[in-house]
């Protein structure tokens, strides 16, 4: 564990960021994080404009979470065996590749230098690649995460760790619609690489993170026993579960640029201002949780932040103005980072050191590439449904799975955090 730059903190809230390779950590999200967020908005309206499909849009949500789904598992393995940090390097490498290829069609396309018909499949391929780090990147970062700061700060470090990646995903989204709007694609993604590259340097200055588990049966097993300690527990397979659900049928995010150039006809600066409130409202929320945890009663307030969460989705949906969208796609970003905050703090303090690469693996593939499946769903549903319609019937699926979830979790409901103790791990 790295010490803090002068005396052990006391438990305030701003704890976790007295610790330096927390501090690093945070800088590198960030960056890495607006870079990725900047890429997405601008990807998805340059597919939109070259296409006008909502199952195109969906498409792109697919390639990202066939790999990042399909070799997650694999991803925890490596990362529980690897050293943390020369495995972030070499993920990072991969996505700068990724999107300086994407740079390239784009820019060669603008200046028709290649046919139109091939940038579509060659994004949709950079996409996939950006699936494949994917896989690796969640379980290295949450091991080095977790590593960083004392057990004993987990949820303010959480906090501030959430905190960063909503800013990135308020400035991000924002920059990148705005500078696409004004400067075009070619210095958007100039500045999409650039910050990559920081994010590179910011990896490179963190301490070195060594193996906390070396295999010893075959990698079948090894799997195995994540899968085994998540599904033994019955909050944690609980939380995964409904954050999946919600998030797959509640996803407006995919359709975005549907209702930026067609419905509230606010262009590409437009969307970027939509994409950015929902994060606004998260980032807010979250530092305000910095001060008033959500973990006095976790389950029930989890319920609670869902519940709100597909309110918002309906409304948003049934909403024609663009400052009424906005408020909606604020309050959906406020609830969503509620049960951000509960889940990760619980999968933080209820995984073992050795499993933690494991366990996040399996989180990934319930959490980490819902909102790209749920983009899929989006974009299918507004296909068969029409755009509006599709967004309505997410937003009440996920009432009526927090409603079943509720029914069936009554008992958790009053607990609080110090009540919840983990299953036994498999020994190693």
């Amino acid at each position: 564990m790295s010490e803090p730059d002068s005396t052990s903190p006391r438990i305030d809230s701003f704890a976790a960021l007295k610790y330096k390779d927390f501090r690093s950590f945070v800088g590198m999200r960030f960056c890495f994080t607006f870079a990725y967020q900047m890429q997405a908005v601008i990807i998805g309206f340059y597919i939109y404009h070259l296409t006008k499909s909502a199952f195109a849009l969906g498409l792109v949500g697919l390639c990202e979470a066939i790999p990042a789904v399909g070799i997650a598992l694999y991803g925890g393995y490596i990362a529980d065996k690897s050293e943390k940090r020369k495995m972030l390097l070499m993920i990072f490498i991969g996505v700068f590749i990724s999107s300086s290829v994407m740079f390239l069609v784009t820019t060669k396309s603008a200046g028709n230098y290649i046919n139109t018909s091939l940038v579509v499949p060659i994004i949709y391929l950079m996409i996939f690649a950006n699936g494949v780090a994917r896989a690796f990147y969640g379980p290295a970062t949450f091991v080095i995460y977790t590593q960083s700061v004392p057990k004993e700060i987990y949820a303010n470090a959480s906090t501030w760790s959430s905190s960063a990646w909503q800013i990135a995903s308020i400035l991000g989204p924002a920059a990148g619609g705005l500078i696409y709007g004004f400067f075009g694609i070619t210095v958007t993604f100039i500045v999409i690489l650039a910050f990559l590259a920081i994010s590179l340097v910011l990896t490179y200055l963190l301490r070195s993170y060594p193996p906390v588990f070396v295999p010893k049966e075959s990698i079948w097993k090894s799997l195995s026993e994540g899968i085994h300690f998540v599904f033994n527990n019955k909050m944690m397979i609980g939380a995964m579960s409904l954050d999946l659900f919600s998030v797959f049928f509640g996803g407006a995010v995919a359709l975005l640029p549907v209702f930026a150039n067609e419905i509230l006809k606010v262009g590409a600066e437009g969307l970027g201002i939509m994409r950015a409130t929902t994060s606004l409202g998260a980032v807010l929320t979250m530092l305000a949780m910095a001060r008033f945890s959500p973990m006095g009663k976790p389950w029930r307030n989890l319920l609670i932040a869902v519940t709100g969460f597909g309110l918002s989705i309906i409304c948003f949906g049934l909403s024609r103005s663009f400052y009424l969208s906005l408020l909606f796609l604020f309050t959906e970003g406020a609830f969503d980072s509620i049960s951000v905050i509960i889940r990760s703090t619980i999968m933080q303090l209820l995984t073992p050191d050795h499993m933690r690469g494991r366990v996040s693996a399996v989180n990934s593939m319930f959490i980490g590439s819902s909102n790209e499946i749920g983009a899929f769903e989006s974009g299918t549903a507004a296909k068969i449904l029409g755009t509006v319609p599709a967004v309505i019937f997410g937003g009440s699926m996920t009432l009526i799975i927090v409603t079943i979830t509720y029914l069936k979790t009554k008992k958790l409901i009053p607990l609080s955090l110090n009540q919840i103790h983990p299953p036994t791990p498999v020994k190693e």
